[in-house]
C-alpha cells in the first residue's frame, strides 16, 4: 500500500520556526502539535489583517536574520527585503536546477537590457550535494556558482538580483533557510519525483511553492487548492505525448529568443571568460540528451515566474495565500504517516504507554538469557 511521506512538526515548526509556531498556538491552541490537522482552523483567520501582519513580521525577522548569515558566510550584500526564491535538494537533471539557473540568467539579461524597469528584487538560493561520480551534477553546481559571480559583482544588477549556492546543505541549515523562504522550487519533471518531503517543510513554515504537478506537489495542490500554488508546466499525458513525438530541444531554442540568448552566453563562455568551453557538456546534454525536457518547461516556468512577481508587489494578498498553505499541510505530519502504516499495515494498536529514555532504568529487569556452554569433545 502506499502512504503519503510525512515531516516531523516537532523539528519542522517548533524547534526551526518557533516565532510561527507560537503566533499558531495563540490562535488555535497549543493541540496543533499533536494533531498536525487542528491546522486547518487557521483558514479562519485568513482575512483577519492583524493575524496577517503578525504572519508577515515573522517572516521578515527570519529573513533578516538568514540574510545577516549569508552576508556572513558568503560576502554578499543581501537584500532581506527582496523575495528569498529557494530551491533547496539533491542535485540531479531531474530535479532541473538546470531549469532554474536559466531563469536567473534571464532575470539578469532583462535587468542589463533595462536597468530603470521595475523589477521584483529576488535572492535566489540553490542549495544540494551531488553524488561523488555524477559529472553533471558537478557542472551543474559549477554553472550556478559561475552565474552568481557575474550576477551578484555586476553594478548595473545591484541589489535587484543575487545568486547563493549553499555548500554543505545539511538539517541545520536547512532549519536556517525554510523559516525564511518566500517561494518553494519544486520543479522536477512531471511523472519523475516518487514524493518529496522538502516542499511539505517549505508549506509548513510559510513559503508559497512554484512547481510541475509532480511528486507530493499533487497532493498538496488537493489540499490547499490549486489557485493557491504556482503549477506549471507539461503534466505527465504532455510528457508521454512528447515523448511519442520526439523531443527536439533545438525547436525551443530558435522559437524563444529569450532562452537562445542564455544559452548562447553558457556556450560562449560569458560566465566562464577564463575556460569558455567549461560549460560545453551542459549545453550538449541539453540539446542532445536531456531526458527531462527543460527545455520545454522553459516558457511555461518563466510566465508563472511573472505571476509570482506580480503576487509579492502585494503582501497582503500574499500573505493571505500563505495562511492558505499553512493551514492545508496538516495532511504531512509524519504522525499521519506512521499512524496509517500501524493500521493499515502492521495491524497495531496507538498506546500512550512511555517509553523511558535509555540513561534511565527500567522499573522491570528483564532476566538475562541463559545460554549453556557447549561441551568440549
Amino acid at each position: 500500500q502506499n502512504k503519503t511521506n510525512g515531516i516531523t512538526p516537532r523539528r519542522w515548526l517548533l524547534l526551526c520556526n518557533p516565532g510561527l509556531a507560537e503566533l499558531i498556538a495563540e490562535r488555535i491552541g497549543e493541540e496543533y502539535v499533536k494533531n498536525l490537522d487542528h491546522l486547518v482552523k487557521l483558514k479562519k483567520f485568513v482575512n483577519d489583517n492583524t493575524f496577517i501582519h503578525e504572519v508577515s513580521k515573522v517572516k521578515e525577522e527570519n529573513k533578516r536574520k538568514f540574510a545577516q548569515y549569508l552576508e556572513k558566510e558568503y560576502k554578499v550584500k543581501i537584500n532581506p527585503s527582496s523575495m528569498f526564491d529557494v530551491h533547496v535538494k539533491r542535485i540531479h537533471e531531474y530535479k532541473r536546477q538546470l531549469l532554474n539557473c536559466l531563469h536567473v540568467i534571464t532575470m539578469y539579461n532583462r535587468i542589463k537590457r533595462d536597468p530603470t524597469k521595475t523589477f521584483v528584487p529576488r535572492t535566489v538560493i540553490i542549495g544540494g550535494k551531488a553524488a561523488p561520480g555524477y559529472h553533471m551534477a558537478k557542472m551543474i553546481i559549477r554553472l550556478i556558482t559561475a552565474v552568481g559571480e557575474v550576477v551578484n559583482n555586476d553594478p548595473v544588477v545591484g541589489s535587484k538580483l543575487k545568486l547563493i549556492f549553499l555548500e554543505n546543505y545539511r538539517v541545520s541549515l536547512a532549519e536556517k533557510v525554510i523559516p525564511a523562504t518566500d517561494l518553494s522550487e519544486q520543479i522536477s519533471t512531471a511523472g519523475t519525483e516518487a514524493s518529496g518531503t522538502g516542499n511539505m517543510k517549505f508549506m509548513l513554515n510559510g513559503a508559497l511553492t512554484i512547481g510541475t504537478m509532480d511528486g507530493a506537489n499533487v497532493e498538496m495542490a488537493e489540499e490547499a487548492g490549486e489557485e493557491n500554488l504556482f503549477i506549471f508546466g507539461m503534466r505527465v499525458k504532455d510528457v508521454a505525448e512528447l515523448d511519442k513525438r520526439g523531443y527536439k530541444a533545438q525547436e525551443y531554442y530558435e522559437k524563444l529568443p529569450e532562452l537562445k540568448q542564455t544559452i548562447d552566453q553558457i556556450k560562449s563562455g560569458y560566465f566562464s571568460p577564463k575556460q569558455p568551453d567549461l560549460f560545453k557538456d551542459i549545453v550538449n546534454m541539453l540539446f542532445h540528451h536531456d531526458r527531462f525536457k527543460v527545455f520545454a518547461d522553459y516558457e511555461a516556468y518563466v510566465k508563472c515566474q511573472e505571476r509570482v512577481s506580480e503576487l509579492y508587489l502585494d503582501p497582503k494578498e500574499w500573505t493571505k495565500m500563505v495562511i492558505k498553505n499553512i493551514a492545508a499541510s496538516g495532511k504531512f505530519s509524519s504522525d499521519r504517516t506512521i499512524k496509517e502504516y500501524a493500521k493499515d499495515i502492521w495491524n497495531v494498536e496507538p498506546s500512550d504507554l512511555k517509553i523511558p529514555p535509555p540513561n534511565e532504568p527500567r522499573d522491570v529487569v528483564e532476566e538475562p538469557v541463559k545460554t549453556t556452554k557447549s561441551k568440549k569433545c
